[in-house]
């Protein structure tokens, strides 16, 4: 295995030992041990992190029952540089910027020492080399959230000539949506739902018809969709069901979607990101991070605190780490 001298045997990490509120059982560790890193991995000295729902649901124990054990270091979104590489590591050498997001299967076994430490161990299948006009910061923020739309797009077929309704479009997965509709899979209409103050974001994003749900304008819509695309949970999705063609799709990310709509979970996949490098690296797709961010490392508790309000727009990030 190839290395660097240069890493030390512990790190600094926050860490939560018992499930409960994330912002109530997080707590700053200087000395965890370096995680140690298996064939198909390479360690990361960390850079950036972000911060998504499943962290602080995880922490809850909504899944404690297929989690790793406690105790845990949260964070799914890394970006960083290659600091060591397993021997059947071959995409990858030491020196590398890289970016992910770590937990292949978000709920089965995720890895115990995640992102919101000094270095984490990942494995080569979830990762791609940094887009090089992105930042660190920037980076991170993309991952999880983007290849959620992604594969949301994907599994209902969507592709150019449809139109499509995204509930959330200012959120982390439905900012992206709205992009990834529009430059990637060839939109003929792309609609989403924001507060009032977040219309003109929607209409940077790609948007073509931005609804303000504050103001019932998501009751009075009279338009259907060839997809409905739920980033936010049951609130808006009785009020949006009418607004899907006949023979329409309707697809959520949110756990508590509709019966009727086909849920999404996804599969971390390093491929997804390299496919989608082209539309990042010119700008056609581009992260949107919270105004809030970055939070520096030791405003962690206060960063998920922001988190849980569900007002961010965009993405909340943590960097420098540390």
């Amino acid at each position: 295995m190839a290395s660097t001298p240069t890493i030390p045997s512990h790190i600094k990490a926050w860490v939560y030992s018992e499930y409960g509120n994330i912002e109530e059982t997080l707590k700053f560790e200087s000395n965890i041990p370096t995680p140690q890193i298996k064939e198909d991995e390479v360690l990361i000295k960390v850079v950036a992190a972000a911060l998504n729902p499943v962290d602080y649901k995880r922490a809850l124990g909504f899944f404690k029952n297929t989690d790793s054990p406690l105790p845990t270091v949260p964070g799914y979104d890394v970006a960083g540089v290659v600091v060591r590489v397993g021997s059947e590591v071959k995409k990858f050498k030491v020196g590398d910027e890289v970016y992910g997001d770590i937990n292949e299967n978000p709920i089965n076994n995720p890895k115990s020492v995640g992102s919101l430490a000094e270095y984490t161990a990942v494995e080569e299948k979830v990762l791609a080399h940094k887009p090089s006009n992105l930042s660190f910061a920037e980076a991170a923020s993309l991952p999880l959230a983007i290849i959620t739309a992604y594969q949301g797009l994907e599994r209902v077929e969507f592709s150019a000539g449809k139109s499509v309704l995204v509930l959330g479009g200012a959120g982390g997965v439905g900012s992206l949506v709205i992009q990834l509709a529009k430059q990637v899979f060839g939109a003929s209409k792309v609609a989403a739902t924001a507060s009032t103050g977040k219309l003109d974001l929607l209409r940077n994003l790609g948007a073509d018809l931005a609804i303000d749900y504050t103001k019932g304008e998501l009751e009075e819509l009279e338009e259907k969709f060839d997809v409905v695309y739920d980033t936010v949970g049951q609130s808006e999705i009785d009020r949006a069901s009418k607004a899907v063609k006949e023979g329409g799709k309707f697809v959520t990310v949110a756990a508590r979607g509709s019966s009727s709509a086909i849920f999404v979970m996804r599969i971390s996949d390093g491929t997804v990101l390299e496919k989608l490098e082209p539309y990042l690296e010119s700008g056609k797709v581009k992260p949107i991070l919270d105004p809030k961010s970055p939070f520096s490392f030791s405003q962690a508790v206060e960063a998920f605190a922001y988190l849980k309000t569900n007002r961010a727009i965009g993405k909340v990030v943590i960097h420098p780490i540390p």
